[in-house]
């Protein structure tokens, strides 16, 4: 059991590399939510193309009308 213990224990020891102390936590939490922010945008505009696309396709299988001429 100690040895399960000792083994968890350094096998999680890298991760404490990959949070940031508390003195810069700050400024990686800004910039976190700025990239979320102006990627906000981003995404709304691809997830409308993306549904427009979808329902499309769905309708282009499952309609049983002829296909629309423009």
């Amino acid at each position: 059991m100690l040895q399960l213990l000792f083994t968890i224990a350094f096998s999680a020891a890298p991760l404490t590399l990959y949070i940031p102390p508390i003195r810069c936590f700050t400024a990686f939490a800004q910039t976190m939510e700025e990239m979320s922010a102006e990627g906000r945008v981003y995404r709304r505009r691809v997830f409308a193309r993306a549904r427009i696309a979808w329902s499309r396709l769905l309708d282009c299988f499952f309609s049983f009308s002829p296909p629309r001429r423009p």
